[in-house]
């Protein structure tokens, strides 16, 4: 493991920075693994639960000032502004080293730093990129365990080499005012400080994968996206892959690992990741996705049986929850779990709680870290080196009456115009003001590495370059009736909107051409069964036809919007605007 002397040359230069009392080389194995479980139950930085009723599970609660990513304490930092663009947060490359070297100096003083080489992706795979992450939390070491591949194997597939992305965390005195999560794409290195939050500080997922990895990707030829993989297997055993992008609080998770309605028992669905998708070009002239990572770090409020059977049979085994409810039985418990709660127990801030206490329990961004191996549904192609093809792209979001349920765009650069103005609805959940459109093109508006102008440019390329694309497709779970109420009962039943693209991807069914896209016939939808139980007794195809039309006035008001959101992007590639055009146009503007 020490061998590889940029690796240890690097260390070196972190250790006379961070001045460490104790360093260790995380090895991967099992012995490893319960020696540093033992030393954090020592420590109180997890606590172990009931290991009857979930064995190998444990519990850690964050700082209450540390529980969420913060977008607004992340930069991208590069020699001139316009290399991070106009979405991102940016610093002088410079002024940011010597910023964050003076918080970094001796911020690891009485701690051991732990030195974790991972692999993104399967080792030894061509998708795959290598990182080494030096940290001084346990907690980290223990979630990046489940989250990657780590340790002398992938030491071993490096080799001598020096192309590794380098990533330095220091939890420091975790304090707000001096929190940083800093990307040097150039440099393909990560320095986050002041955070003991997976989001921040599990630097192999969103840092690397999507920030770092997007960067490669346009330097490279390939795409690092923020999207879900699934398999929809037919009886006949022929399987298809889609992927898919979604903004947060769109039910991506749920989406790829859902269950198929009773109507079609005869099919599976496979999970082959529920976030990220790397996208290379095959030989076969189809695009070809891996998920890069090993684990699932999903959020807990709103699992249940109901939403996400699959989720929740996979936390059941060794898992590390984060900041939800301790149970006097020892277990676990959330809002949204869909069983009672305990009378008593212990909060996610580690004080006494009760249901009538008028605070939740869990903290509404509480998490769970579980390896993908434990999925039911779990793909068997999820590992494999040379990934899955992929038939179709979904992007979607939020939106109350403006989108169809599902729509297919006439062609590529029609589809890269559909994810560049994405866009979701605030509701009373998440924000004090309903109904305010937030766009986040492709999903990737926190995790684009570079200028998103670029990265528009970087997909329209990747179109001219892929023989045969994947068919690109805009999906709707939450439109709303004039009672405001969800007109489509979504979890399971958004199979049969799945269904209807792979059948368009397989040129089984037609479409009609609309000016926004392709729509499907009504009759093509199968809503045989439609779960009453939900209160959509009443749903017919007039139902359905009602979902799938296109309200002139509404889209009158979002093509204003998608023009104040295009001012933005001063690059914006000439494509796009001819797109822009275009819809106008067709809408008689």
């Amino acid at each position: 493991m020490y061998s590889n002397k940029a690796v240890q040359q690097w260390v070196e230069e972190m250790m006379e920075l961070t001045k460490p009392d104790n360093v260790i080389w995380i090895d991967g194995s099992e012995e490893e693994k319960d020696r540093l479980t033992k030393e954090a139950l020592s420590i109180g930085e997890i606590e172990e639960l009931n290991q009857d009723k979930l064995p190998g599970c444990y519990l850690h609660r964050t700082n209450p000032n540390d529980v969420a990513r913060v977008e607004h304490l992340t930069y991208i930092c590069t020699d001139k502004e316009e290399d991070a663009g106009p979405t991102n947060n940016w610093m002088n490359s410079d002024e940011a080293y010597a910023k964050l070297s003076e918080l970094f100096d001796g911020s690891m003083k009485g701690r051991t730093m732990y030195v974790i080489p991972f692999s993104m992706g399967t080792v030894g795979s061509e998708f795959s990129k290598i990182g080494i992450e030096v940290t001084d939390s346990i907690y980290v070491v223990l979630n990046m365990r489940i989250m990657t591949r780590i340790g002398k194997r992938v030491m071993d597939a490096l080799g001598d080499s020096a192309d590794f992305t380098k990533g330095l965390h220091a939890r420091a005195d975790v304090n707000p005012d001096r929190r940083f999560i800093c990307h040097f794409p150039q440099d393909n290195t990560i320095w986050s400080i002041g955070s003991g939050y997976g989001g921040n500080v599990l630097l192999g997922k969103k840092c690397f994968a999507l920030r770092i990895a997007s960067n490669m990707g346009k330097n490279e030829g390939w795409l690092a996206e923020h999207m879900l993989i699934l398999g929809i297997e037919s009886p006949q055993g022929e399987v298809s892959y889609v992927a898919a992008a979604f903004p947060s609080a769109c039910g991506k998770t749920n989406l790829a690992m859902m269950l198929p309605p009773n109507e079609y028992k005869d099919y599976k669905v496979w999970c082959v990741g529920d976030d990220i998708a790397w996208m290379r070009i095959g030989e076969d002239g189809r695009l070809w996705a891996v998920n890069p990572e090993a684990g699932f770090f999903g959020v807990a409020p709103g699992t249940s049986r109901k939403s996400n059977p699959n989720a929740l049979a996979t936390v059941q085994s060794n898992t590390i929850f984060t900041n939800v409810v301790r149970t006097p039985e020892g277990t676990v418990w959330w809002e949204g779990m869909g069983v009672d709660p305990p009378a008593a127990g212990i909060d996610w801030r580690g004080n006494e709680w009760t249901p009538e206490s008028g605070e939740k329990g869990a903290h509404p961004n509480s998490r769970f870290t579980a390896p993908a191996s434990q999925c039911p549904c779990i793909s068997q192609e999820w590992e494999n080196p040379k990934g899955v093809p992929i038939s179709a792209i979904l992007f979607g979001g939020r939106r109350a009456k403006v989108a169809p349920l599902v729509y297919q765009s006439f062609d590529w650069e029609n589809g890269v115009f559909i994810g560049s103005i994405m866009a979701s609805e605030t509701t009373a959940a998440n924000i004090g003001q309903v109904g305010v459109v937030r766009r986040d093109p492709m999903a990737m508006l926190p995790f684009c590495g570079y200028n998103m102008s670029d990265y528009f440019a970087h997909w329209l390329e990747m179109g001219k370059k892929i023989p045969n694309p994947p068919k690109i497709f805009n999906v709707n779970w939450f439109r709303l009736t004039d009672e405001g109420k969800f007109a489509w009962p979504g979890y399971g039943d958004n199979f049969r909107v799945i269904k209807w693209i792979v059948d368009r991807c397989n040129d089984e069914v037609d479409a009609r051409q609309t000016e926004i896209g392709y729509v499907p016939n009504s009759t093509d939808i199968n809503i045989d069964g439609i779960n009453s139980e939900k209160g959509y007794e009443d749903f017919n195809i007039e139902s359905l036809e009602d979902l799938l039309s296109i309200d002139m006035n509404v889209w009158a008001k979002e093509i204003s919007d998608i023009g104040e959101h295009y001012k933005m992007f001063e690059k914006l590639p000439s494509e796009l605007s001819i797109q822009y055009e275009g819809l106008k146009k067709r809408f008689g503007m």
